[in-house]
Order: structure tokens, then sequence, then C-alpha cells
């Protein structure tokens, strides 16, 4: 399947209402407005594509870029390809949920997760710390190394109320991972979430939310969802 068939098929997908949603979280044209789970049996039609992945990513239109992160193939990519891809990733849900979770499927994940959490530029760090999130959610728990892990959550600690609102967003989300997905820090994450307590996530035009990673781990505590592990991490 060539890239105008695809771009077709994406387009006939495109509802109005899912597009007025993807534009107000931050998605901007062009764009369909394409319902990711109407997107699996075209998916499953292409499987993984990487030639085909890389045209559709660089169009620059939303659902497109989305769909290219479902057949890209992450061993054929390379951390300059993943640095090309986060650059044109241009809000969250590209950042954190097509780069992170392709970049999760690699060897070098954690790699170039680190440096960009240690980019300080707000759509990388999220990215970093969502990449450990989907990573943490996957892999058995001897993929890490739990003396990192204790630092990141401190690192966490340390900066997450003074960090970009995205940032703080997946910096908030890896304290509840760690909490729940990663048993050896289990006690430091819920001790890690009490000490930061709320995180004010600041909207355009709209109310603040709050969010405590405090209590989200303990109600999936009291789910019996302690070392919950995906089985995929792309849909």
């Amino acid at each position: 399947m060539d890239i105008e068939t695809v771009m077709q098929e994406l387009e006939a997908l495109g509802k109005e209402r899912t597009k007025k949603s993807y534009i107000n979280n931050g998605a901007h044209e062009p764009l369909f407005g394409v319902a990711t789970g109407a997107m699996k049996p075209l998916a499953k039609t292409i499987k993984k594509n990487q030639p085909l992945a890389e045209q559709l990513y660089a169009t620059g239109n939303y659902d497109a870029m989305y769909f290219a992160g479902i057949i890209a193939d992450p061993m054929a990519m390379t951390e300059a390809d993943f640095e090309r891809w986060i650059d044109a990733a241009y809000f969250y849900m590209l950042s954190d949920n097509v780069v992170s979770v392709t970049l999760s499927e690699t060897d070098i994940a954690q790699a170039v997760a680190d440096k960009w959490i240690a980019s300080g530029e707000e759509l990388r760090m999220s990215a970093g710390w969502s990449c450990y999130c989907w990573l943490l959610g996957n892999r058995p728990d001897t993929e890490f190394s739990e003396s990192k892990l204790a630092s990141m959550l401190d690192q966490v600690k340390d900066t997450i109320h003074d960090s970009p609102n995205r940032t703080k967003s997946s910096m908030n989300n890896f304290i509840y991972t760690v909490g729940i997905s990663f048993l050896p820090l289990h006690e430091k994450a819920m001790e890690t979430a009490q000490a930061v307590g709320p995180v004010e996530i600041k909207r355009d035009n709209k109310k603040s939310s709050i969010l405590l990673a405090s209590e989200t781990i303990q109600k999936e505590v009291d789910r019996g969802r302690l070392g919950f592990k995906r089985k995929y991490v792309r849909c």
C-alpha cells in the first residue's frame, strides 16, 4: 500500500467530533480526526513498514504521524531517526504516545530517554519520562537498575513542581508506574508520591487539573494490580 492510498483511507475514517477533540488537546491542521481504534484494521493489513512510516510521519498530518508509530519497525530506527521524530512532535500526544512508545520497543530506549530527560526541553523531557513508563509497564524488573530508578524518583521529588506542564504530568506518571510496575521500589515510590503531594497542571483557558500519584497508586493496589505488566506496548 502506498502513501496516497493510506492517506485516503485515513481521511475516510476521520470524524469531525474526534478532530475537535484532538485540536482541544493541542493538535493542529492538517489532521482528519481518526480514532486510534479505527486505525487497527488498516494496521493489520500493512503490518510493520518502516519506509511507509517515515513517509507518513513526514506529512505533518497528526493522524498520519500517529499511524506511522503503529506501523513503524522500532528496531530499524536509529537514535538519529528518533531525534528527527521528536523534533517534529509538536504536542504531547505525539511526543508521549507516538515517539516514546516506539522508542520503548528498542534496545537504545533508556539511553535516548536519559538524554531527553536531561535536555531541558518540555516535550523531550516529557517523552523521556513517558518512555520509562512504557518500559516499566512492559519489561521484567530485572532489565532495570534499582539504584538508577531510585535516583530518578529523588530527581522527580526535587524538581517536579518547577518543571514545565507536560513534563510534570509525565514525571507524576513515572512515580505511579514505578509504584505499580517495579516491585523493588514500590515503597519508595509511595514515599515519593506522598512527599510530592498534589501536582498542579495549568491549562490554557481551562481550569487547572490536580494530579495525586499517592491516591492513584493506592487505588491500583486495592484493585490487586501491584506488579502489573502489559503484554504489548503498541496497540
